[in-house]
């Protein structure tokens, strides 16, 4: 009898066999490479109102054309609305011509007899236009309530609407288009360590403080009780040559990540440019103009990894004495020599390692020969 199969269900959940990333020339992306998330939302319940509940939000990260059209929809509207209120005071006070009032009657609003007329009120009202042609009498006391509700109640949403035009215009996400994160990441040797480096230019004069640049590799993980877990998220870091503070982004700079024993991409295939992940870059900083905080984010498909490659100097000196930062060679890479094995990286970086290394497959080989064990002693190891 064929034993029952485990299933579990963690973080995320996959509905067929496929690879996590898709397999040939176009692979699925979880992060686009301009930093769009690329995941569907399905199956939410009261998803509208959900976004109702939100409205600033929503208004916010609704698109432009819809903006505008909402823009211009609430003032037509608004206008419109108390028109048709004023028409119906005026209807009840007895003011339109076809009711022939006496000569000596005294409507609510002057010269108001159409809903056209009541129309051009409500907006000469709510836009303090004031012609002078059309306005309140004494006789009406609801006139006058009516006007102070208009006034309140459209000031409140004209601050709103108006708030929310400029909370999207002052968003840093224009701000985060002018960051650039290299087409493709490579893979060589630095300072006698295999490294995964990346390139990063701000190409604004003004600067991102507080700028860190972190990493998350999303594969399939596999655990010890036999769960798979998709799209599982490991944290990578990247540092500037040997610090990992904030870096001085006023220069294209290079990223790296050491690929050593403790790095996610240990067991990944990066040399054949193969495999079933995808690395997302994430670039936080704040912006030094508005103080706002602007997050920039890409991702690397493993065809997208370029092993024994390095960036070409984008960097020069002009004539005048001033750095140059040329952007026609910002993608530039070149052919190295191919990178060092992870266990010959750790050798070349640590002699103590090499010399215990040596002396323990010297003692392993006289063992099997016969010959007499060879002490090693082991200090500061």
């Amino acid at each position: 009898m064929t034993s029952a199969t485990k299933v579990y269900y963690s973080q995320t959940t996959q509905t067929d066999s496929r690879p996590l990333m898709g397999s040939g020339l176009r692979r699925r992306r979880v992060m686009t490479k301009d930093g769009r998330s690329n995941v569907r939302m399905e199956h939410i319940a009261d998803k509208r109102f959900l976004y109702l509940k939100d409205l600033w939000t929503t208004f916010i990260d609704m698109q432009w054309r819809y903006k505008l059209v909402l823009f211009s929809a609430t003032f037509a509207g608004t206008w419109f609305a108390f028109g048709v209120v004023w028409y119906l005071v005026a209807v009840v006070h007895g003011d339109l011509l076809e009711f022939s009032p006496p000569a000596n009657h005294t409507p609510c609003v002057m010269q108001v007899h159409t809903l056209t007329g009541a129309f051009l009120f409500s907006l000469e009202s709510q836009t303090t236009i004031g012609y002078g042609f059309r306005y309140i009498s004494e006789e009406c006391p609801l006139a006058i309530v009516l006007l102070i509700t208009q006034l309140v109640l459209t000031t409140i949403l004209e601050i709103f609407i108006t708030g929310t035009f400029l909370a999207k215009l002052a968003r840093p996400k224009k701000r985060a288009e002018t960051i650039k994160f290299s087409q493709n990441a490579v893979v060589a040797q630095h300072n006698g360590k295999t490294c995964l480096m990346i390139r990063v230019a701000n190409m604004r004069k003004s600067l991102l403080i507080g700028c860190q640049v972190t990493g998350k590799l999303l594969q399939t993980h596999l655990t010890k009780e036999g769960e798979s877990i998709r799209l599982n998220q490991v944290n990578v870091d990247f540092q500037v040559d040997t610090s990992s503070d904030s870096p001085f982004l006023i220069l294209p700079l290079t990223f790296y990540h050491v690929v050593d024993d403790a790095s996610p991409f240990r067991d990944s295939a990066l040399r054949s440019g193969e495999g079933d992940f995808e690395l997302v870059v994430i670039l936080s900083g704040t912006v030094e103009s508005t103080s706002a905080t602007c997050q920039v984010r890409t991702s690397y498909l493993p065809e997208e990894i370029l092993w024994g490659y390095e960036f070409t100097p984008a960097i020069s000196l002009s004539a005048s004495g001033k750095y140059v930062a040329d952007f026609s060679l910002f993608d530039r890479v070149v052919k190295v020599a191919p990178p060092c094995c992870l266990h010959e990286t750790v050798r070349f970086g640590d002699p103590e390692k090499v010399k215990l290394e040596e002396s323990l497959r010297e003692a392993a080989e006289q063992e099997r020969e016969g010959g007499a064990p060879l002490s090693v002693r082991i200090s500061n190891v």
